[in-house]
């Protein structure tokens, strides 16, 4: 089957609900669905969730193409401390790198400051005698008699997973594999990590942070997984599920199971790619992606049609604004800010009598209090509902009917007394609070990058995000909001139309002016060769793939870099001197645009080669037709809706989204409604649907 027609199927396990996507290119057509999440088996909802889609778009298991996969397991295993028993392995007398952390304080001034617990205690943490030189020559053998001592004591402690992370194993992996290979053959009931296989880069406690996180997750991914590889090929569809990796790209369940820290933000991921597609579908330039779910909130500036990306990510931070604050994982990530802001996000008064909203959430079980599940802690959903934006009687296309008075009880109790404010009022603080802490990110996002976020699209999408983006957008400043159709399942539609995609990087270290360019160009061919076969692995076919090559260079003395494309540099040259001066050239460019000028300073560093290696990007053409309602949704009525006390109640009229064709258009303030969330008009805003019924705002 040809790409073009290809039917292809997108699940994204979110924290609350679990979003699904059918894609049938032949047609354009897409199908929508979302269901609550099912903490304790998550593959039970994915099951139950493709059984229905399939059934609703008349297809077979056996006639999907593809189903792609996005999963919260890996982060909320990592922020739960869920993982399995894990061990560490370290150069001996390097024990303390992961209690040590950084040198830095994120918060200088703060004597209380918090800062996250290693996944792996000291007390799980054994040496192993070996040393590797900077270079990567051997100064001490490996004793064997050490491995198999350590992996004694720390088996008799109960570890399931050890991560190991010798020094400078980046630049020499020999005593880390002999390691892998004693343990598979002596120990073969303990999963085994090594650092030169996750996180093959400079810096020792963000590769063993990196390593340990890897480790503690793998054997519950394998486990999830392989199992539900089985669960499908019992229904008729014969091949490996697909996955979302951070990088926006997908892969094999192989690589997955191997680089399971891979995973960790594959929804976000999922929906920023979407976002992504969109802009360059509508020729914008500058767009921010805005998901909002039922757990958290996510924002990601676009440029051109590409997420901007970054090389490092922190997870569990202890302060959710601060750097340093997390621990580090060094994997290619599509570049998030995340705060925790969804739909299932408490409001509670705190101890300075403040209303604060997040970022503990009522998750799907029990849920807000409104779901009738056991919840009674007033979340954003619970405002929602009280201000009229959601339809108690047609949430979730009226598979789910939700408790109002329940909503207004919670409200009541835990804000409202407190505060001295009616129901309403509370209700419209909660909503305030938590747009002001998107709002907040977002200002400070753009701060950090540089940029005019007045100029940016909007582009909406997420159960909860449609709701608020109008008051988000018109705080920020921004004059348009897209929101395509299905936005309550837009990650989804992101797993329908992500390519494969594999970045694998390679710390070599020296100054730009005595490097072995030789040395060079066997890394990028070593990194090349491999990140083909596993793009091949994924289903990418050889012709398709294009490879980009870039390097990490600072000034000598700087602390961090940035990175440098470097591709089309011929590196077979034998003129040592031009190609130093072509990627110095390249190197103040890239620094120039990031920091407004060049420090025209000779002596610079090269830190780590990468390699981004991409299959064909599938086509994404959306039919107007689109068939995406599991039933009809009433007609056009009206709504008493709260829009604060500039405007106080209105009388707002209901649209049902599915029945606006192209070119139709009206003013604010309207409710449409999908069957997966709901759109948020506001007073005087004008709306239009264009070609693709994508709904198009401007405030």
């Amino acid at each position: 089957m040809s790409a073009d027609n290809e039917i292809v199927l997108g699940v994204d396990i979110g924290g609350t609900f679990t979003d699904f996507a059918l894609l049938k290119r032949a047609t354009g057509e897409l199908y929508i669905g979302k269901q609550l999440t099912t903490p304790d088996d998550p593959g039970r909802a994915f099951l139950e969730g493709v059984d229905e889609l399939c059934a609703r778009a008349g297809v077979s298991h056996a006639q999907l193409s593809r189903i792609s996969h996005a999963t919260t397991l890996v982060t909320n295993a990592i922020i739960e401390r869920k993982g399995c028993a894990t061990g560490l392995l370290m150069t001996a007398g390097f024990r303390d790198v992961l209690v040590m952390g950084r040198e830095s304080r994120y918060d200088h001034y703060d004597f209380r400051f918090e800062r996250p617990e290693p996944i792996v205690p000291r007390s799980l943490t054994r040496e192993v005698v070996e040393r590797m030189a900077w270079n990567g020559a051997v100064l001490q053998a490996l004793d064997e008699d050490s491995v198999r001592q350590a992996v004694r004591e720390l088996a008799a402690q109960g570890v399931a997973s050890i991560a190991v992370c010798l020094l400078h194993a980046y630049r020499n992996p020999a005593h880390e594999q002999a390691i892998r290979t004693l343990m598979a053959r002596e120990f073969p009931q303990i999963d085994c990590t090594i650092s030169s296989e996750v996180a093959p880069e400079l810096r020792e406690y963000e590769r063993a942070s990196t390593t340990v996180l890897n480790a503690y997750v793998r054997p519950d991914v394998k486990n999830y997984l392989s199992h539900l590889d089985a669960a499908l090929a019992a229904k008729n569809f014969g091949k490996h599920v697909h996955v979302m990796l951070s990088n926006g790209g997908i892969s094999s369940t192989a690589i997955a199971q191997e680089i399971p820290i891979q995973l960790i933000e594959s929804g976000p991921a999922a929906g920023a790619l979407a976002a992504a597609r969109y802009a360059e579908l509508l020729g914008i330039e500058h767009a921010l992606a805005f998901d909002m779910g039922g757990t958290t909130a996510k924002l990601c500036c676009i440029e051109n049609g590409r997420p901007f990306h970054a090389n490092i990510f922190e997870t569990a931070r202890a302060q959710r604004f601060r750097r340093g604050s997390g621990l580090p994982v060094l994997i290619p990530v599509i570049e998030l800010i995340e705060i925790g802001a969804g739909g299932g996000s408490i409001a509670h008064i705190d101890a300075l009598g403040l209303l604060k909203v997040g970022p503990q959430s009522a998750g799907a079980a029990p849920g807000p209090a409104c779901y009738g599940r056991g919840g009674t802690a007033p979340t954003v959903t619970d405002a929602d509902l009280v201000l009229g934006y959601i339809d108690p009687a047609r949430f979730l296309g009226g598979d789910m009917t939700l408790d109002r008075k329940a909503a207004e009880g919670a409200i009541e109790r835990a804000v409202g007394v407190p505060l001295a404010k009616t129901t309403v009022d509370a209700a419209w603080g909660i909503f305030a609070v938590v747009n002001e802490a998107m709002v907040a990110a977002g200002k400070r996002y753009a701060a950090e990058r540089a940029l005019d976020i007045r100029k940016f699209t909007l582009i909406t999408f997420g159960g909860a995000a449609p709701i608020h983006a109008w008051r988000v957008a018109k705080i920020l400043g921004i004059g348009r909001i897209v929101y395509p159709l299905g936005a309550g399942a837009t990650s989804a539609v992101g797993l329908c139309i992500a390519e494969p995609v594999i970045n694998l990087s390679r710390s070599y270290v020296g100054p730009l002016d005595a490097l072995d360019w030789s040395r060079v160009a066997t890394l990028f061919a070593e990194m090349e060769t491999r990140a083909t076969a596993m793009l091949q692995d994924a289903g990418a076919q050889p012709r398709d793939i294009t490879i980009d090559r870039s390097v990490d260079i600072r000034y000598k003395g700087q602390g961090y870099e940035i990175e440098v494309p470097v591709s089309g540099i011929d590196l077979s040259s034998s003129d040592d001197a031009d190609l130093l001066k072509q990627v110095t050239a390249r190197f103040e460019e890239a620094y120039a645009r990031q920091f407004g000028r060049a420090l025209n300073i000779s002596a610079t560093e090269a830190i780590t080669w990468r390699v981004r290696a991409a299959g064909a990007k599938p086509p994404f053409n959306l039919s107007p037709q689109v068939a995406a309602a599991k039933q009809p949704l009433a007609q056009t009525g009206r709504r008493r809706v709260y829009f604060g006390p500039e405007h106080g109640h209105v009388d707002c009229p209901v649209l049902n989204r599915y029945q606006l064709k192209p070119g139709e258009q009206g003013v604010g303030p309207a409710l449409l409604e999908e069957r997966e969330t709901t759109v948020v008009v506001g007073p005087a805003a004008r709306w239009a649907i264009d070609a693709w019924r994508n709904l198009l705002v401007d405030l």
